[in-house]
């Protein structure tokens, strides 16, 4: 996968063998958008960066076919920057794809302000009204107050683990950060490596810092991310000393495992815990996971008990473009994208939560999941890479995996990291006073 998106393990896209034929079909990425010239009347193309995502939305489009006559064709295009490149610039010419498979926060309000996608706020309150949509998703998909993208799954971030191996080490499932740290001594005493941690990828670098500063002081992760905080104020330098004693304590895979290898060594008793996103148990099944057998999820417990319990999700936006060929049946299937059947039938072929909070879980971990976060009234928290200027998470991401590679260098990356903050979001809000 590239850096800028989920990961797309090749054993799920080896389930969506025929998804990867189709973004074959399309040729290369560039002809993919910029040829974009309508569908027959009743069809109306998606495109997007992720091959994982093409089986889910054909099985959306039929079940839309049902409720609003109207079919979705992926179009898919397997490289995140190269995507997002073409989409930016084909926005203001008639060319342009007519629906997108996009990222939520800030990446979602980067493309508003270029005029180039539907204000959807009319579509929103209406399937609010309905019930099918979670309001608290609501501020990562709008732009000065208005909404410009509709949330097309839900993941909930996790700590993947082995029920069998924690019962045979005496372990259950950990509720208190203590409980999470007897956790990773009993395993790593049985020659069990505790926690998975990987940079290849670039992106999975932020993942036990966007961890680490949620379940430490949510607010200030929020702060942080939000450019109203610093990083060299005492509170993320702790976040990253927490980490550097998980390395120093030898609790870590080695940076290199990627998440493909990490499931199978969850399955198979290698590795103790993974965090990720509920999208995960797809990789993880195809490993041999078996749910509520040798596959189970926790959210991690809050390091500081005095604080609401939050969680870190992630969703993709689901917008329309102002110019593509086909607009209208476009804004049509956006009215519709929450339907339940139409909703139900996506999260059902993703194997993921889905923002529409009529539809049953798709599998039982995430059916724990959504539990917990609903009866303990978990807070949500966007994720670190939808999170800040797009350029700023960007870079930030090679300063993180630099850390990672070096635990102890965690005050001049620090400094590097604010540095690069500092000047992003000058001109960030330059470009929004504009």
């Amino acid at each position: 996968m590239s850096g800028r998106h989920p990961p797309i393990s090749p054993s799920r896209a080896q389930l969506n063998r025929r998804a990867v034929l189709l973004a074959a079909g399309t040729g290369a990425l560039v002809s993919a958008c910029s040829t974009a010239s309508g569908q027959p009347a009743g069809k109306v193309a998606v495109h997007g960066d992720n091959t994982s995502f093409a089986e889910p939305l054909s099985a959306a489009g039929a079940a839309m076919k049902k409720v609003a006559g109207l079919s979705l064709v992926s179009e898919v295009i397997p490289s995140a920057e190269s995507f997002e490149q073409v989409v930016k610039s084909s926005l203001r010419t008639n060319r342009t794809p007519d629906l997108l498979k996009y990222w939520s926060g800030y990446r979602l309000k980067d493309l508003a302000r270029t005029g180039g996608i539907v204000d959807l706020s009319a579509v929103w309150k209406r399937c609010a009204a309905r019930g099918w949509v979670d309001p608290a998703l609501r501020g990562a998909f709008t732009h000065r107050g208005r909404v410009y993208g509709l949330p097309m799954n839900l993941a909930h971030w996790v700590i993947y683990y082995n029920p069998r191996v924690f019962k045979e080490n005496g372990l259950t499932k950990p509720r208190t950060w203590d409980d999470f740290l007897t956790a990773c001594k009993t395993l790593k005493g049985a020659g069990i490596t505790p926690l998975h941690a990987v940079i290849s990828g670039r992106w999975p670098a932020f993942i036990w810092f966007q961890e680490m500063l949620s379940r430490q002081d949510p607010r200030f992760y929020l702060d942080l991310m939000n450019g109203r905080a610093r990083y060299t104020d005492e509170r993320a330098e702790r976040a990253m000393r927490t980490i550097s004693d998980f390395a120093d304590n030898g609790w870590f895979t080695s940076m290199d495992v990627d998440h493909n290898t990490a499931s199978a060594s969850l399955v198979h008793g290698k590795l103790g815990m993974m965090p990720a996103g509920t999208w995960m148990g797809a990789t993880i099944t195809a490993a041999g996971g078996k749910f509520g057998e040798n596959v189970d999820a926790f959210v991690l417990p809050m390091q500081n008990a005095g604080s609401r319990p939050s969680v870190i999700f992630e969703s993709s936006a689901f917008a329309s473009s102002v110019k593509g060929p086909d607009r209208k049946e476009a804004f049509k299937a956006a009215e519709n994208w929450l339907h339940p059947e139409v909703a139900r039938a996506f999260a059902d072929a993703l194997q993921d939560g889905s923002p529409n909070p009529k539809v049953p879980p798709a599998n039982p971990v995430i059916e724990g999941v959504v539990r917990t976060v609903r009866e303990r009234n978990f807070s949500l928290l966007n994720r670190f890479w939808e999170l800040g200027p797009p350029e700023l998470v960007e870079s930030t991401v090679d300063d993180l995996a630099g850390f990672m590679l070096n635990p102890s260098s965690y005050r001049p990356v620090l400094r590097t990291m604010q540095e690069r903050a500092d000047e992003a979001w000058k001109v960030w809000r330059e470009a929004e006073e504009t």
